[in-house]
């Protein structure tokens, strides 16, 4: 099957669908700059040979320079991305009532910069900074734009313990009400659309499976093959930035982007704000 007939039979499927839901992982973003940090062919991984080392709770909590040390590079790009047309186009299938949720493992912010609002976040975000011995929470602007220009770690101002981004580290808790959100919304979809992730990171990858056990039908646009393809109804191997435009191009209305505000990029606010609890497990 070509990919303009793939993509015509995916709007043929959005358009039947009532309660569509979209998962995102790193490839979404890869257009944008931000690289996959898991792929051995990404410059951040080059640095860090076992991620585990860097980007577990356990590491930060022995090593918390070195974790800032891997985190400093992604953070630049992430400050310095913006948007592509495969984020704008998820903004405007939701503006136009055909995407109800939008569930992402990304924390880089560009979702919602690119106007999607019913956004969970299931690995954290970048909003907020925390420290994880007095749980004190505060935005996280100010501390991370030093950090970039100086290289100087946060610490707590109440107890001067080193903080941690807001994100999901692997062996930590995902934000509970945000996770129990995006598996209502899997339970609930009739249709799940898969978008740039190979769907290796658990429990985020079995929001899928959550809905193909509930009925739902499964698109899978990813260059890489998943766990998942044999039971997808319809796989797309191609840019995101080229399909995701497509497949929207249908529908109306086109929202407009929302530019980073005055208090800076960390400081964007969406809807789907996650809780700084949970007790669901990141693992692999």
């Amino acid at each position: 099957m070509s990919i303009g007939t793939s993509i015509d039979r995916a709007i043929e499927i959005l358009h039947e669908a009532r309660h569509a839901v979209t998962l995102t992982g790193a490839g979404i973003s890869t257009p944008s700059g931000v690289p996959d940090y898991r792929s051995p062919k990404s410059g951040l991984w080059e640095k860090a040979a076992d991620m585990m080392e860097v980007a577990s709770i356990y590491a930060f909590r022995h090593h918390p320079q070195a974790f800032y040390d891997w985190l400093r590079p992604l953070l630049q790009l992430i400050v310095d991305a913006q948007p592509n047309p495969a984020h704008f186009a998820l903004a405007r299938l939701e503006a136009a009532g055909k995407l109800q949720a939008v569930i992402t493992q990304n924390i880089d912010l560009l979702h919602g910069r690119a106007g999607s609002r019913a956004l969970y976040e299931v690995h954290g975000h970048l909003r907020e900074i925390v420290c994880p011995a007095c749980h004190h929470t505060i935005p996280a602007g100010a501390l991370l734009e030093m950090f970039l220009a100086d290289g100087r770690v946060p610490h707590c101002a109440r107890c001067r313990h080193v903080m941690k981004p807001n994100v999901v580290l692997f062996g930590e808790l995902l934000p509970r009400q945000t996770m129990k959100a995006a598996q209502q919304h899997a339970r609930a979809a009739d249709l799940m659309l898969v978008a740039g992730s190979s769907l290796e990171v658990a429990p985020a990858c079995d929001l899928p499976l959550l809905a193909l056990d509930n009925g739902a039908r499964l698109i899978i646009v990813n260059y890489q093959e998943t766990h998942l393809d044999h039971r997808a109804d319809l796989i797309i191997r191609a840019d995101l930035a080229e399909v995701l435009p497509r497949l929207a191009e249908p529908f109306r209305p086109l929202p407009a982007p929302i530019p980073s505000p005055v208090g800076g990029l960390f400081n964007l606010e969406i809807s789907g704000k996650n809780p700084p609890v949970g007790d669901v497990r990141i693992s692999e």
